[in-house]
């Protein structure tokens, strides 16, 4: 589980601007004939259609990709009847959720309302404006009225996602356990632990797919729920057990599953050694389970054992399903999720669990061999996948069952659709920041003095991406952590001016005189340098006191790269180095290069940068697509500059055959490909999606990423340095606190492939 601090949390919400989302313009406004057509005059016209044809509100408005969340706080997270207002943070996350994982719109919207009949007379009255409702964080009873009222009066998909979210991901991960477990699903006996709403409709759901009533027991804090009992409520009494049980560990005895859905360390080993052979024990109370996950794992080894939590195999976790369900109801225009799209979203997740999981998803999870089993019954939440087969179900559920009033006829355009819809989230830092806490590597700070660097390598210690280690001065560093509330007990910190270690300077510099002799460098120069946080930070990388180094990017005297060179050296078989910054957008991430290091350019330097990208995008796990950009494409220049890229794009295709590579061309080509294609019909990309972009210079291929930033069109993370012997990069000490952050997972992973020995080779 992520080491989520107080103050990391309060300055993610709060920094550079308060709160997760945002509005962003879909149409042009700069000129006054837009703003003519987005309000008056223009806006009339559609308003007057809509008036006539009611439906056609999901052609001129966003109505049909908006999705509202709404809570009234009575039961948020593990937090409890915190209020709308203390909610909205919790509400505000689901709406990102719904945005990064299936490109829906989403309001959050809290309501000061705990009667259930206002609470749905509110929701009732502002439903005109979405395409669908998410009920969220509602306390049960009232949740259960609220939903049944609100679904009954409204056309729109309504969902409490408390309740069938967690019923349709566990339903789906039940399916995949019994089948390996041989089971049968209307002969397992059931037992759940917990009667709140989600375990009400887990229950029931589980019912719907085969589970007989009379094999259920259920338990509330007080016990078994049977006749004997007259606290019970509605929906409690609609589970009562003729068995003459009243506790937990009796109801246990026999039983082939367990779902938990209530607090921490209810259920003992002996609970689980009493179960029937290859029992299914669900787990899912957050953030500690029923029952610890070590503890079950060493009771018996015929356990399919599942949780709530990230870092243990089989996570039941809602995002599974509730972007894609959502996604599929509205695309088709249903006026509600009944239990046919609900019941298709189960099926659709078992079976994706199945089939064989691409190479991204291995490489996002650190793994190579992931596959259906008893520790994976259910999908990796980071499975591009999910969009591409849950929300078509849902939508087919939909239309399946008469609710479509918009019926999907072209299903391949449909696909393509929601593929281009995978760009949203940024998955690949959320897969580099897992890699990095695998295998902890110690990272130099150089510029520990500086509050951004600071408050990065403090961040990066408590996520236990890395060990830092701080070049300063103890006193000073000591001040600015208190000035900026920081906790930096237990961080390492060098000052390699009066250095612990008496003899680590001298010996960094005889090192370096060594290894620079043949280059005018005498020991008295190596150690002068040693007073130079650069030198000495690279030092410490050098001879293996520490794994990687992160700096600012200008030392006293020279660019950091040029120091970099000088200490580590550049790779064998290339004679440059370089920098490469991803941006991730809406259309897909694409690899930028050369961004930082190169001011000059000809052939011998563009190869090099065009060999170390390409090592680097597959690195990544991605195929490398590359257009070589310049402002002519294919020869249509004869200008140096146009040249020297087009002879490039020939030495790479003689050396690499088997890689997608051409150009020259312009962005434009580069970008659009069907435009591409159609212009150039010859060119060897044909069909394909550009994902790498080499330019002909710093200055281009600066602005651009530069350009993209500053407009918001896309995250960037970089520079990431190609090319160096060791792990060594460095950023303005002025960049956003994220984005050097960023580089330290990069840094440290960098470090991890190093030790490995697993840095690709140029053929």
């Amino acid at each position: 589980m992520s080491n989520v601090t107080k103050e990391a949390a309060l300055e993610y919400h709060r920094d550079p601007r308060p709160g997760k989302i945002e509005t962003v313009p879909t149409k042009p406004y700069s000129t006054q004939h837009d703003l003519a057509l987005a309000y008056s005059p223009g806006v009339a016209y559609p308003c007057q259609e809509i008036e006539k044809h009611p439906e056609d509100v999901y052609e001129y408005t966003n109505k049909g990709n908006l999705v509202a969340v709404i809570s009234n706080g009575t039961a948020v997270l593990g937090l409890g009847n915190i209020g709308p207002l203390a909610g909205k943070p919790v509400m505000e996350g689901k709406a990102l959720l719904f945005k990064i994982f299936a490109g829906l719109d989403c309001f959050d919207i809290e309501v000061k309302e705990d009667d259930p009949q206002k609470f749905v007379d509110i929701v009732k009255a502002i439903a005109p404006t979405f395409g669908g409702i998410n009920l969220e964080d509602i306390k049960a009873p009232q949740c259960f009225e609220i939903e049944r009222k609100l679904k009954a009066e409204l056309d729109i998909p309504v969902m409490h996602d408390d309740q069938h979210g967690t019923a349709i991901i566990s339903a789906a991960g039940l399916l995949n356990a019994l089948e390996i477990q041989d089971k049968k699903i209307d002969e397992v006996k059931l037992v759940v632990n917990g009667a709140g709403a989600a375990a009400v409709s887990c229950t029931k759901l589980y019912m719907a797919l085969g589970v007989k009533k009379e094999n259920i027991v259920m338990c509330d804090s007080h016990g078994v729920i049977s006749a004997s009992r007259t606290d019970l409520n509605e929906q409690k009494r609609e589970f009562i057990t003729t068995r003459p049980i009243t506790t937990l560990a009796e109801a246990m005895v026999g039983a082939d599953v367990f779902l938990g859905l209530s607090v921490k360390d209810v259920v003992t080993v002996e609970m689980v050694q009493s179960m029937a052979p290859k029992p299914i024990v669900f787990a899912l109370a957050n953030p500690d389970p029923e029952i610890a996950y070590d503890a079950a794992m060493s009771s018996r080894p015929d356990l399919i054992f599942a949780t709530g939590r990230s870092d243990y195999p089989n996570q039941i976790n809602n995002v599974l399903g509730f972007p894609y369900i959502f996604r599929g109801a509205l695309d088709c225009g249903a006026s509600a999720i009944n239990e046919d799209m609900k019941l298709a979203a189960v099926h659709a997740i078992a079976d994706l669990a199945k089939q064989p999981v691409p190479p991204v998803v291995n490489a996002a999870y650190d793994m190579t061999d992931i596959h259906f089993g008893r520790d994976y019954i259910l999908p990796k939440p980071l499975d591009p996948r999910l969009l591409t087969t849950v929300s078509p179900a849902v939508a087919r559920g939909a239309m399946e069952s008469g609710v479509a009033r918009r019926p999907i006829t072209d299903w391949e355009a449909y696909d393509e659709r929601l593929r281009k819809l995978l760009g949203y989230d940024n998955k690949f830092m959320r897969r580099i920041f897992d890699q990095a806490k695998k295998q902890k590597k110690r990272v130099v700070f150089s510029e520990a003095n500086t509050d951004k660097m600071l408050k990065t390598a403090v961040i990066a210690s408590k996520e236990g991406l890395l060990e830092p280690v701080l070049l300063g001065n103890e006193e000073m560093i000591a001040k600015r952590a208190e000035r900026l509330g920081l906790d930096i007990s237990g961080l390492e910190i060098v000052n390699l001016r009066h250095d612990r270690e008496a003899d680590r300077r001298q010996r960094y510099a005889e090192k370096l005189a060594k290894k620079r002799q043949r280059e005018g460098l005498t020991l008295p120069e190596a150690l002068e340098k040693m007073y130079d946080r650069n030198y000495f930070g690279m030092m410490m990388v050098e001879t293996g006191d520490a794994d990687a180094f992160l700096g600012g990017t200008y030392s006293a005297s020279n660019t950091v790269g040029d120091i970099a060179v000088e200490v580590v050296g550049i790779r064998p078989s290339f004679n440059h180095f370089a920098a490469l910054h991803i941006v991730t957008t809406k259309q897909g991430i694409y690899y930028l290069a050369d961004t930082h290091v190169n001011k000059v350019m000809d052939t011998d330097t563009l190869f090099d940068i065009a060999r170390l990208t390409r090592n680097s995008v597959e690195y990544f796990a991605e195929k490398p697509v590359m257009a070589m950009l310049s402002y002519s494409s294919f020869g249509s220049s004869k200008e140096p500059e146009c040249q020297q890229a087009h002879e490039v794009v020939e030495m790479m295709q003689e050396r690499y055959p088997e890689l997608l590579i051409d150009g020259e061309m312009t962005v434009r080509y580069a970008i659009n490909n069907e435009l591409r294609d159609r212009t150039f019909p010859f060119n060897k990309l044909v069909g394909e999606k550009v994902n790498t972009l080499v330019f002909p210079n710093l200055s281009s291929a600066s602005s651009a990423y530069r350009m993209l930033l500053e407009f918001g069109v896309g995250d960037t993370v970089g520079p990431i340095q190609m090319g160096l012997n060791k792990a060594i990069h460095y950023i303005s000490v002025d960049a956003p606190v994220r984005s050097i952050l960023n580089l330290a997972a990069i840094a440290a992973l960098d470090a991890q492939v190093a030790a490995s020995g697993n840095i690709t080779p140029d053929k």
